[in-house]
């Protein structure tokens, strides 16, 4: 099961890790924010063909996940290339920070989780939950304390020279794309459904214009 907290002082609004687009562990710090519905949109779009860091925008958010492939566990079970570490932060945090704590909750969870040993791809929805507690508290920790920060910034520059080498996304432009994102079918019913009452009501227009002014042509060749 996810986990979820009322506080919303940290600026790390949502984590989870995912293999492929089933979510194992989570944990939403701001319910409100609705960060966690992002997750949905991004994991069916991510390829794990060759290991990607990459950041989407949303309004005031940024979402930023870090893709395993195959090629970064030689040796292991081959569905470790499938997993990937997410994160939901408000705009101002930055870069450095989010990706230092995905660079954190991954080397944490594959401690956790050997991927030499463990076949992810057999685990269910949330079947690594016991994992919710450490995303808790490093969301916290890397998101509000001094101490925290400078560790996610040093696993940054540890991991990758600059972080301004990170593909950046609006998050728009997957949803320009054509697909049907389950997400938005609720939406894009009420949507449809208002375009077709709006086609009817044209339609009825249309006739009643048409027939007005077969009326009036009829009386103007009797006159």
């Amino acid at each position: 099961m996810a986990s979820s907290s009322s506080s919303s002082t940290t600026p790390l609004l949502y984590s989870c890790i995912a293999y492929r687009t089933t979510i194992l562990a989570e944990h939403t710090a701001s319910a409100s924010s609705g960060a966690s519905t992002l997750a949905s949109i991004i994991l069916p779009k991510i390829s794990h063909e060759t290991p990607q860091k990459l950041t989407y925008t949303h309004n005031q958010n940024l979402v930023h996940y870090v893709a395993d492939a195959p090629s970064d566990h030689p040796g292991a079970d081959p569905s470790a290339g499938g997993l990937t570490y997410l994160v939901v932060a408000r705009s101002d945090l930055g870069r450095r920070v989010p990706f230092g704590f995905l660079f954190e909750i991954k080397k944490r969870f594959l401690g956790a989780y050997d991927p030499h040993t463990t076949d992810f791809a057999g685990l269910p929805p949330y079947g690594a939950a016991n994992f919710n507690a450490q995303l808790k508290a490093l969301m916290v920790e890397y998101g509000t304390t001094k101490a925290g920060q400078a560790d996610a910034i040093s696993n940054v520059q540890s991991e990758i020279d600059n972080v301004r080498g990170i593909m950046t996304e609006n998050i728009e432009r997957v949803l320009e794309r054509g697909e049907r994102i389950d997400l938005l079918v609720d939406k894009t019913d009420r949507l449809g459904g208002s375009a077709h009452e709006f086609r009817m009501r044209s339609r009825g227009l249309r006739r009643r214009m048409w027939w007005k002014n077969v009326k009036v042509g009829g009386v103007v060749e009797i006159v």
